[in-house]
């Protein structure tokens, strides 16, 4: 994507975070990667550099917040931060979910993206801006789940409501500073996160669809990206539908297994 010379990406080892780094990956861009499993990112950034482009992995947790200021302080210049890191888990047959489950996928998803967006907001605000007056480009991975009746996924939903709401509310604030602030929300993606689900997934896509949509929403200057339509539409229309008869359907297809301990990842 023209423009977007210096970037960083959490969860880069996989999924989602791994697609938008092949994706960028070309001569003349640096790309700042992260992720908590140091053998599927060495692997990834061995195919960025193949495209040609200098990568500087990361072992990097973004529940950490001290490191992840750190690490995002120390990368100088930034046109590019995408906050993806995220995991996911269900319910399951017990319809509940540990005290456990719940602080990891708060944790990741909604403080591990504060943890990399508030530092790189920072950053960016101080950079000197370019000719259209943009300081930095920020993409928060959120999901069409945000919008969804959390009945499969509860924590996952609401965290990821909450990222969504976050970044488009703070949104106008950082565009007076210069910095671009978009909330990503595909629907399902086929990555590790989706592979477990044995319940119907309409509109499906590549990890290498959603990352080009992605990346052509930020470089417009969307505040939300949803997509796709198909699955939006339904997202909206199952709002409408009453709980009680939302969770008998549920039921009915399927939930997400919840496996103590298991998660699944759009990067990480």
């Amino acid at each position: 994507m023209a423009g977007f010379r210096r970037v960083l990406i959490t969860g880069a080892s996989s999924g989602i975070g791994a697609a938008l780094a092949r994706l960028l990956a070309r001569p003349g861009v640096v790309l700042h990667l992260g992720g908590r499993d140091g053998g599927r990112l060495a692997a990834i950034a061995e195919a960025c550099r193949a495209a040609g482009a200098e990568v500087a992995p990361a072992a990097i947790d973004v529940r950490d917040a001290p490191a992840m200021a750190g690490w995002i302080a120390g990368t100088g210049r930034l046109d590019l931060v995408l906050a993806n890191a995220g995991i996911s888990a269900g319910t399951g047959a017990a319809g509940w979910e540990s005290a456990a489950q719940v602080r990891a996928i708060f944790a990741t998803n909604l403080t591990g993206m504060l943890n990399t967006v508030l530092p790189a907001l920072a950053l960016m605000a101080a950079q000197a801006p370019d000719a259209k007056g943009v300081r930095g480009r920020i993409g928060v991975v959120a999901s069409l789940a945000a919008f969804a009746p959390p009945l499969g996924a509860p924590s996952y939903c609401a965290a990821k409501a909450a990222a969504d709401a976050w970044t488009v509310g703070t949104a106008p604030a950082a565009w007076r500073q210069g910095v671009r602030l978009t909330s990503l929300c595909p629907g399902f993606v086929a990555t590790p996160m989706t592979a477990v689900n044995a319940f119907p997934m309409p509109g499906m896509m590549s990890a290498e669809r959603a990352a080009a949509i992605m990346l052509r929403g930020i470089a417009r200057g969307r505040r939300r990206v949803l997509f796709p339509r198909s699955t939006r539409l339904l997202t909206a229309a199952s709002r409408l539908v009453p709980l009680g008869v939302a969770a008998a359907l549920m039921a009915r297809l399927g939930v997400k297994v919840a496996a103590e301990g298991a998660f699944g990842e759009e990067g990480g």
